[in-house]
Formats: structure tokens, sequence, C-alpha cells
């Protein structure tokens, strides 16, 4: 028989004055003491007991105390074991879930305008930093392209996605195109890839890369080039992006008020690049994700908590939503939040496609 971990081995009561200690700080935001639990324990026990359950924990590495004062603080493991074992959720009521579905009401089909009523949404009810990234879609076939030409060497490239998405890029090119090159360019690759998939398209143009410069004419290395810019990085799903309201809430919590924290955090919203690869683990998984603190992987979010969860369209993942803030944020509160909001975008989204 394995030996019993520390996690659990944890009697009922060091378990109820942890998550009496983390409740209390979540609420209050300050270093919580033995004479703080002994008045709310719902136990007989003295404080000299108490103390030593919560000496226990500090060792276990539960709680710390912070060196200004005697109180304790959850740490991300002790956050981690109240989220996974001692939480009870506050389920929303058919009001609350009412209420968020009439906002996506509101909007039109265009699912960009969906995505931002969601983000927007998710921090105004939760009062944290609310993001969504853009759905990706996985059948993306090409319904038409246009280029229409620019000064400075540029292009504005026109596409045309499943007969009804229309993206536009303008892309910096090495040599100036004139209207007749660009149309001839255009020509040839509707008539070539008009209505396959961009995966397909993809393929095609990597194989012709590879042929000789003899073999094709003008008109043909000119679109090819073109595409290149254009539509390869469509083609493989593109840059997941997102959507994020509410940064400036993450401003009312003392532990993430520090100016240069904050500054950094911000730019990392801005870039994106780091926030999109957490977002992308929960992609590819089920139901609620939490990352509480350094289980991020990315510094910048030490001091903070993503709860996240994926959408659907057409039954079929296409993007992740969710909220970011402290890590004594109210999970009770929030996990329910995330999760309702995840499955109602869908069935907007759904109800719209």
């Amino acid at each position: 028989m394995p030996t019993p971990s520390h996690d659990e081995a944890l009697n009922e009561r060091a378990q109820h004055l942890l998550r009496l200690l983390v409740e209390h700080y979540i609420r209050d935001g300050q270093p919580v003491g033995s004479r703080t639990l002994s008045r709310d324990v719902g136990l007989s026990l003295s404080a000299a007991t108490i103390r030593n359950v919560m000496a226990d924990l500090e060792e276990l590495g539960f709680v710390t105390s912070p060196h200004t004062s005697a109180g304790r603080v959850p740490t991300d493991k002790g956050y981690r074991f109240f989220v996974d074992t001692l939480l009870k959720y506050e389920p929303l009521d058919d009001e609350k879930i009412a209420a968020i579905q009439s906002r996506f009401g509101e909007h039109s089909a265009d699912h960009k305008a969906l995505v931002a009523a969601a983000s927007q949404m998710l921090s105004s009810v939760t009062r944290l930093a609310g993001v969504v990234t853009l759905p990706r879609q996985s059948h993306s076939s090409l319904s038409q392209i246009e280029f229409v030409p620019l000064s400075d060497n540029r292009v504005l490239a026109v596409m045309v996605v499943n007969g009804r998405e229309v993206q536009n890029r303008i892309v910096q090119l090495e040599r100036h195109y004139s209207v007749e090159e660009l149309r001839r360019a255009s020509n040839y690759l509707n008539q070539e890839f008009g209505g396959r998939e961009l995966s397909a398209v993809r393929e095609h143009l990597l194989s012709q890369l590879k042929e000789t410069r003899e073999s094709l004419n003008q008109v043909m290395l000119d679109a090819i080039h073109l595409a290149q810019h254009v539509m390869m990085p469509q083609a493989s799903g593109g840059r997941m992006e997102y959507v994020i309201a509410g940064e400036t809430n993450l401003m009312s919590f003392a532990e993430l008020s520090n100016v240069e924290k904050l500054r950094r955090l911000f730019e990392a919203f801005t870039q994106q690049r780091d926030i999109l690869h957490l977002l992308d683990q929960s992609l590819k998984a089920e139901g609620v994700q939490i990352f509480i603190g350094q289980e991020s992987g990315y510094t910048i979010l030490d001091d903070c908590s993503v709860v996240t969860a994926p959408y659907t369209l057409d039954q079929e993942v296409v993007g992740v939503l969710g909220v970011i803030g402290p890590t004594r944020m109210a999970y009770e509160r929030i996990i329910p939040i995330v999760d309702i909001t995840a499955k109602l975008l869908g069935s907007a989204l759904n109800s719209r496609s």
C-alpha cells in the first residue's frame, strides 16, 4: 500500500481551518491570524491548537507567513487544494443565466461582436479582466480573393472565406505590382483554388514553390508570391487572437497594484504571445481549467489566477474564454460564471452561423 501524501494526510480539522483561512483571505486580502480563525472555526478548538495546525499547514506548504504580519496567507499549493477539494460552488440561478444570455441576444451575427460582448460581460460580472479568443475555423475554404494596390509597394488583399467572412490584410511587397498584374494574379488564384480548403491551398503552394522557375509563367509566379504573404499564415489557423476587457479592474487589488508589475502585465496583454500560449492549452482540454499563480509557467502571472473554458461551434471547439485576476479571486463564484458563459457563447454562435 502506498504511503499517503501530505495532501491526503490532511485531517478534517486541518482542512476546515485551511478552508476558513482561504475564504477569509479571499474576502479581506489581509493575512489571517489564529485569533480570527478561533472566532469563526465552528469547532471547540483552543487558540493554541489552531496555532499548531497553522504551523503544520505552513510546514506542508499550504500557507505562508508574510514578514510584516503574524497572520498567514495561502500559497499556490493552498489555493490548489482549496479549489480541488474544499470549494463549494455557487451555481448561477435562472435569472442570472437569462441576464447573460440576453447580452448575447443584443448583438448581430458578427462573430467578433459576440466575442467582444462575452469579454465585456465577463469583466463586468466578475469585476476582473475578461478574455475571449476569436473563433478558429478549422474548415476554411477560399471563396474569392482580390488585390488592391496601395502606396509604397503595399497591397490590400481582400479574401472571402466560407462564402461569408471577409478578411482584409495589408502586405508589404518587395516590388511594385501594377493593377493588371494584381488582377491576373487574383484571377489565377480564384480559378485554381476557389472553393478549396485553405490547408489544401497551402500544400499546393508549397509544392509549386519547389518547382523550377522555368516551369512557371510570370502570372503563376506573381500569384504564388502574393499568396505566400496572404493565405499561407491563414491556412495554418493564423495567430489565435483574443479580445480582453476590464484590465483596469486589476488595479483595485493591492497585490497587483505595483506600477511596474501592472506595466509588465498590461504589456503581456498587448503582446498576447504568453497569454495565447496559456489559452491554447485550454483549447485542447475539456471543461473549466484553472491556472493558479506559478502553475501558468509565466512569471508575469505569478500573482494571478486564470480560469478558462472552451466554447464550441458546430460541436467543435473553436475558442477559449476566461478571466484573469489575483490568486485570491472568489473561485466559488467565478468558476460557474466562466463555465456557463462558454456554453452560452457557443449557443449564440451556433444560432447565428
